[in-house]
Parts: structure tokens; C-alpha cells; sequence
């Protein structure tokens, strides 16, 4: 009565120290096992659903269907008695579960299968003991038995309540950060709002998205037409990014000729080539640390994208004329105008640089496609000629939004700004604008200043010195020229492509010359 008394305190401190449900199963089992003599001992835990049985313990395919009556845990578990089942009757139970549980048990002559119950009589799961011998009551009528037994189910309830209350602290805590992560969006998005306006659904998901490519370090490729806004939301990647504090670079590849784009990127050594007269960093080196932005990397010369593309895996390049690589660590963002699509099956871009630069691509709509974004927009431009002029309109009028509600806007966003900037001009500080002063385009593309009376007077080019006052005919020309650029940008939106179009230019060269001449889009 001593040693069995022994017995029951050192096994019940074992179960005791178990600190997980699996652990605990598998030194009842391994107790049970060697304390009684049994050939096996297996314990089946019943999931949360309360549908199945099952044992880490037992091949995979041992899980029991609690509604599948083809095995005998189905009757237990509906009448919640212990039964023994013989050698005979394991035979004439086909369920495939049950019979890798008799092959594993070492098919044993006789089952004693006991439900285990909670104090509360919630069903926690089962035992089976296996040996040759059907005298179970030898075993089961022991107090240590029982004892064990009682033990197993309260510490078995134990480990379920705080398996839940983990599971619970878990999902609080995923919640919680759920509900972070939803008000920090929304706080970007907010301050997004201040510079990617307009309230649309197109917007706001622009925003959304904006947001969300600023918290990776994806490359991201930003598509849309000219003048609508792809620079604004590189500067937004780059400003909610964890760079913010780096430098942003911008590389317009459009503007810079072919045979400078390349020591533009890279760099160079002092002698690298004619003119190279000391070395100079170049921009790729200028964005460690910071975001490199690729604007119109649909004009790329091919030669140089397959450069670009090596540099975007290694994050390493060679300055020309250098012998070592240096590395630099930016995150990059593209855009471009350009169906990148087309020209790949063109054989104008490279595929492989394409799904290397799309990795987070986003998608700028044009404004046409969100005319309800036209009022907010155009008191955006309002509110930022204001700041800039010290005074300015007070608003614009219901007539004159609904006039640009009836404009297509080939020039997108840029357009609508060069437009009410310039309606700011003609109306007094404290009115609101009126249509009469909003100078749009007609399709031919000729300027129309809407309004009965009103009236475009012509002004003399600014720059262009008039021609009692020339005394150098090459730079009277080339400021006559440089107008000339000024002025078909303005009235194309800042629209390059076209622009070249209607000068009969082609586009590098014209963006050769407002390089050349300074000329700026807006």
C-alpha cells in the first residue's frame, strides 16, 4: 500500500510538470503504459469543432469522424461508457483509421477504450489501452487507476484553458494590430490627400496603394498618361518610406541625350572620356540610402537597360573608366507614359527589366476618367497660387466647373493647373473664377478663351527682345526658339510628345533644347 501510494504521488507530480497538452498526453500514455503492463496506450484528443479524434501520436490517417459509426469511438463517445472490444470484433471494423491503430498497437487481443470528461463534463477525448489479456477490471477498478485518470483530465482541462487563453492574447494582439495598421494607412492616406488630391474612388485607392508600396521595399512602376501626377506619387513613395530621410533622386531619362544618360547614371573617372576633366559621382551613388526615381524609363536606350537591370540585382556598378564596383543601397520607382507592353513586343524594352521594375505596380488614372475630382483639384491650385502669389481668387464658380467638366483634358492634371493658375491671373483677388476667364483648347488645338466678349490680345513673347533693341542675332534667335518651346508646352499641358508633334521635332530633341534652354514644362 506504501509503494503504491509512492507510485501515485511520483506519477502525479510528472503529469503536473507538463507544460503543454501534447507533452501531458504523452507521459499519461508512457505512465499508464508501464505502471499497468499494457502492450500500447494511445490518447485521442478531440478537436475544438468537436468532430474528430485524433492522436499526434498514430499515422496521419488514423482520424476519427466523431459521425463516422464504421469505428467504435462514435459509440462511446454518443453514450459515454467505457466498453472493452476483443481481437474478433477489431476484425469486423473496416475503417482504415481503426486498423492502423490495431497494426500500431501490435494487435493486441483485447481494447479497453474510456472516455475522459471535464469536471464541467465537457468530452476532452478518449483512452486506449491495449494488451492480450481481457480482464480490464484487474486495472480499472484500482484507485491508482482511477486516480490517474481523474488527474489526467483536470490537468487535460488545464492545458486547454490556457492554450485558449494564449489563442485569445494572440488575437487580441492581432486585432490591436490590425487596428494599428488600418489608422496608421489612414493617416498617410490623409496626408497623401494634401498633395494626391481629389476624392474619387480611383484616388483613394491610388492613395491606399501608395501607402502600402511605401511600407515595402518593392520596386515600384507607376504608369499613366503625361501631366497626371506620376512624379507626385513617387515623391509620396519615397516621403512615407522608411528613406524619408535620404535623398530623392530624380532621373528624367527622356530629357537627358542617349550619349550623356549613361555618366549621368554611373558616373565617371577623371580622363573616362573627352570632357571628363575630373571624376563625378553619379546618381546611382547620390541615392544610397534613398530613393532613385526613373522618370520615363520607357525612353531608355536598350543598351542601357540591360546595365539597369544587372544594377537592380546586385545593387552594385561600375563608374566608366573605373576598375571596382561600388554598391549603392536605394530603392527604386519608375514611371512612364509609355504601353511598356507594346514596346516590349516591339522589341523596344526589355522584358525581363519590365517584371524586374513592376514589382509593386500602380496605375495613375487620367482626369478625364475622374471628372469628380475637378473641384477639388482646381481649389488645390487656387490654394497653392495664393501661398505662392501672397493673393488670389477666393474660389471658382459652379459655371466654371461645370465648363471644365465638358473639357477632356488631353494634358491631364498639369493642364488643369497651367488653366485655373492662369484664371487666377485675370480674376480679382477676393472673386470667385468665372468661365469667361478659363482658356482652354478646342480640338484643333488652337486657343479658345471662353465667354462672349471675351477678348485674347496678342503679347509680345517674353524673353524675346523686340527687334529695335537685337544686337546678336544667334542668342535673339535661340531666346525666339526657347519662347517658341516655352509657349506650345504651355498650351499642350507640358505634354512633350505632342509638343515635338506639332513643332515637327522629334522628342529627344526637343528635350535636348529645354535642356538646353532651361525650359520647364509648367
Amino acid at each position: 500500500m506504501q509503494t503504491e501510494l509512492h507510485t501515485g504521488i511520483d506519477l502525479a507530480v510528472e503529469l503536473i510538470q507538463q507544460e503543454t497538452l501534447p507533452a501531458l498526453l504523452k507521459t499519461a500514455t508512457a505512465q499508464l503504459r508501464k505502471t499497468f503492463g499494457l502492450t500500447r496506450c494511445w490518447a485521442l484528443e478531440l478537436d475544438l469543432s468537436g468532430r474528430t479524434l485524433h492522436c499526434d501520436e498514430l499515422p496521419e490517417q488514423a482520424e476519427f469522424d466523431c459521425n463516422d459509426f464504421s469505428h467504435p469511438f462514435s459509440h462511446i463517445l454518443q453514450t459515454g461508457r467505457a466498453r472493452e472490444l476483443s481481437r474478433a470484433a477489431s476484425y469486423r471494423l473496416d475503417h482504415s483509421g481503426f486498423q492502423a491503430l490495431f497494426e500500431a498497437s501490435e494487435r493486441p487481443r483485447s481494447f479497453w477504450i474510456e472516455p475522459l470528461t471535464g469536471a464541467d463534463g465537457r468530452m476532452l477525448g478518449m483512452l486506449v489501452l491495449c494488451r492480450d489479456e481481457s480482464d480490464w477490471e484487474g486495472i480499472t477498478a484500482q484507485p491508482l487507476f482511477g486516480g490517474l485518470r481523474q488527474l489526467l483530465a483536470h490537468q487535460w482541462v488545464s492545458q486547454l484553458q490556457s492554450r485558449d487563453q494564449i489563442w485569445q492574447r494572440r488575437l487580441l494582439k492581432r486585432s490591436l494590430d490590425n487596428l494599428h495598421d488600418t489608422e496608421t494607412v489612414r493617416r498617410h492616406c490623409e496626408r497623401l490627400s494634401r498633395t494626391l488630391v481629389g476624392n474619387s474612388v480611383a484616388m483613394t485607392q491610388l492613395r491606399t496603394q501608395v501607402v502600402r508600396a511605401a511600407g515595402s521595399m518593392l520596386s515600384v512602376l507607376v504608369q499613366g498618361e503625361t501631366g497626371c501626377g506620376k512624379d507626385v506619387v513617387a515623391r509620396g513613395i519615397h516621403e512615407l518610406s522608411d528613406r524619408a530621410d535620404g535623398p530623392l533622386v530624380v532621373v528624367n531619362c527622356a530629357a537627358i541625350p542617349d550619349t550623356l544618360l549613361e555618366s549621368e547614371l554611373f558616373g565617371h573617372t577623371k580622363g573616362a572620356f573627352s570632357g571628363a576633366y575630373q571624376s563625378k559621382d553619379g546618381l546611382l551613388a547620390q541615392a544610397d540610402g534613398g530613393t532613385l526615381f526613373l522618370d520615363e524609363i520607357g525612353d531608355m536606350p536598350m543598351a542601357l537597360q540591360s546595365k539597369l537591370l544587372r544594377v537592380l540585382e546586385s545593387r552594385q556598378f561600375r563608374p566608366l573608366g573605373a576598375r571596382d564596383e561600388r554598391r549603392s543601397d536605394f530603392r527604386l520607382v519608375a514611371a512612364t507614359h509609355q504601353p511598356l507592353q507594346q514596346r516590349i513586343e516591339a522589341g523596344n524594352f526589355r522584358r525581363d527589366l519590365f517584371y524586374r521594375l513592376g514589382q509593386f505596380p500602380l496605375r495613375v488614372t487620367s482626369l478625364r476618367e475622374r471628372p469628380e475630382d475637378l473641384e477639388s483639384l482646381s481649389r488645390h491650385f487656387i490654394h497653392l497660387y495664393t501661398e505662392r502669389e501672397g493673393t488670389g481668387p477666393l474660389g471658382i464658380s459652379s459655371h466654371a466647373l461645370h465648363r471644365l467638366a465638358g473639357y477632356d483634358f488631353p494634358g491631364n492634371v498639369r493642364e488643369l493647373r497651367n488653366i485655373i493658375e492662369l484664371a487666377c491671373l485675370q480674376t480679382p483677388a477676393g472673386d470667385d473664377i468665372q468661365p469667361e476667364v478659363l482658356r482652354l483648347e478646342d480640338p484643333f488645338g488652337e486657343p479658345d478663351l471662353l465667354g462672349p466678349t471675351a477678348v485674347v490680345e496678342p503679347k509680345p513673347m517674353p524673353g524675346v527682345p523686340g527687334s529695335k533693341d537685337i544686337r546678336d542675332l544667334k542668342s535673339a534667335s535661340q531666346a525666339f526658339e526657347a519662347a517658341v518651346i516655352r509657349e506650345r508646352l504651355q498650351q499642350y499641358g507640358g505634354n512633350r510628345a505632342q509638343a515635338a508633334e506639332s513643332l515637327g521635332l522629334p522628342k529627344r530633341t526637343l528635350a535636348h533644347k529645354c535642356l538646353k534652354y532651361r525650359v520647364n514644362e509648367l
